[in-house]
């Protein structure tokens, strides 16, 4: 039957995606290219945008060659991508500049330290919606307006990732408001970019690319894109979203009172809230169903455990034995603190903060430490979540976890404890496929509403419940790792200090 497939298109860090998903929320077909990051110097991360097509049109060929019969099936196509890559194309739709500086590029450092000594968070986060970080795309701005000026000055139109795939796709040029509340630039009262934060970043207005909604159709394949990709010539194309969003919706995180859990290298924990939430400490993103989720992210999550791996064991041990260990030691591993700040912290003023353990005697061995590092991930999310919480004025329900945390069950039982929340995993990994199927599915009259759609679409297996031992030990723990954060902050400059 026509029209019971949706292409979807994943732009990563690490590969372009192509999947074909049925009407069940089943993927039928999956096909991924690989690219490379560029670091012309420390701190730097670059891609060519080129590659991320590249890849597209090799990932779609792939797709359709494993399933001849689906290209009359498509009913439409929908991408997200790696948010915060910021690409400048020129009036013709040519990049006036190849490489395109990633999420992660730090270069834009000192412009953000800049910023914050020269105003108050009270100035400027209810018109940003955000605190400060060299992540943000505004900051990006500054940094090709002062150093690639050639670059900046013929630039027409500003854009994400996934949005220079569409453009490749239909001609048409725009960017969602997922992607636009994270740029620093977007007032989050209006959803429309704000001449204030533009002025106060000394930035050109015009060249920010229309905002419109995830949901939209923003044109069709073109004939010349037809011929490259393989797909039928007219199939719509939507607006579509960043990554990050799009996984929460494909994982179920679609209303007040759920939130998400993405552990990877990082840890990112995130509460779907009907406002932005205001604090320094918490950045909002814009959520494919129009609302918002307040997040904070841990720069060590998985990390943590990885350089356990490495401190304690030269990487002689897998993680499932490090994990066994661990599961010997008791829950608080015998009043062992560890605070997870390897590689410092995304905001505020202590981005130099560093990890410490707390508390180690004679009694204290190996599995105790592993354990600890557990802990501490958990305790530090912990932290953060309390934090989101008074700010929206409501508890959380129910955390969906995802990400490669999510696939160690001590780990989980350490986190809905400390949290003394409920925590459920998305049947299906692939939530960022999910989540385009769902918005493509919705946008093409299937579902009348996107929330539907990912009802209908995502599904829940294990659920874990606090150990209600283990959840009155981390409540003891939870003020103590408070106050050794707070603390120990007055000795991060020291440390630095020792370096010069």
């Amino acid at each position: 039957m026509a029209g019971d497939l949706y292409l979807t298109i994943d732009v990563g860090t690490g590969s372009v995606r192509a999947a074909l998903v049925d009407e069940a929320g089943r993927i039928q077909h999956l096909a991924a290219h690989e690219h490379d990051q560029i670091v012309p110097q420390y701190g730097w991360s670059e891609q060519r945008a080129e590659n991320w097509w590249t890849g597209v049109v090799r990932a779609i060929r792939d797709v359709l060659a494993a399933a001849p019969e689906a290209k009359g099936r498509i009913a439409a196509l929908c991408a997200c991508g790696q948010m915060h890559g910021t690409v400048l194309l020129d009036d013709t739709g040519r990049l006036t500049r190849p490489n395109i500086p990633l999420w992660n590029d730090k270069r834009t450092s000192e412009l953000v330290r800049a910023f914050e000594t020269q105003y108050r968070v009270a100035d400027y986060i209810a018109d940003s919606g955000n605190p400060p970080t060299p992540a943000w795309p505004a900051f990006k701005l500054q940094w090709l307006r002062d150093h690639d000026a050639p670059a900046y000055r013929s630039a027409a139109s500003v854009v994400m990732p996934k949005d220079f795939i569409n453009f490749r796709l239909t001609g048409e040029i725009a960017m969602d408001r997922t992607e636009a509340a994270c740029s620093f630039l977007m007032d989050p009262r209006t959803g429309t970019w704000s001449q204030k934060m533009c002025d106060l970043l000394q930035l050109d207005r015009a060249k920010l690319a229309p905002i419109r909604r995830p949901l939209d159709i923003l044109g069709s394949v073109t004939a010349a894109a037809a011929i490259e990709t393989g797909l039928p010539q007219g199939l719509p194309v939507l607006v579509g979203a960043g990554d990050f969003p799009v996984a929460l919706l494909g994982s179920g995180v679609t209303r007040p009172g759920l939130g998400s859990d993405v552990t990877g290298t990082s840890a990112i924990i995130t509460l779907n809230a009907d406002r932005p939430l205001l604090d320094a400490e918490i950045s909002n993103i814009g959520t494919v169903e129009g609302g918002w989720g307040g997040f904070v992210l841990l720069e060590s999550g998985g990390d943590a455990m990885r350089w356990a791996r490495r401190a304690f064991h030269e990487r002689s041990l897998d993680y499932a034995a490090i994990v066994e260990q661990a599961a010997n030691a008791p829950a608080g591993s015998e009043r062992l603190f560890f605070l997870p700040y390897l590689t410092g912290e995304r905001f505020g003023k202590h981005r130099n903060s560093r990890a410490q353990f707390f508390g180690i005697t004679a009694e204290h061995g190996l599995a105790h430490l592993h354990r600890a590092v557990m802990e501490g991930v958990a305790l530090a999310v912990t932290r953060h979540i309390r934090i989101m919480e008074q700010a929206c004025g409501h508890r959380l329900e129910r955390v969906i976890a995802s990400g490669g945390g999510a696939k160690t069950p001590l780990w989980l039982k350490i986190k809905a404890s400390a949290y003394n929340i409920p925590i459920v995993i998305p049947r299906e990994a692939e939530c960022g496929i999910i989540g385009c199927a769902a918005m493509a599915a919705t946008a093409t009259g299937r579902f009348s509403r996107i929330d539907a759609a990912a009802g209908s679409f995502v599904t829940h297996v294990g659920e874990v419940l606090p150990d209600p031992r283990w959840a009155e030990t981390y409540q003891r723990m939870q003020p103590v790792f408070d106050r050794l954060y707070r603390h120990s902050q007055a000795l991060y400059d020291d440390l630095d200090r020792l370096h010069d």
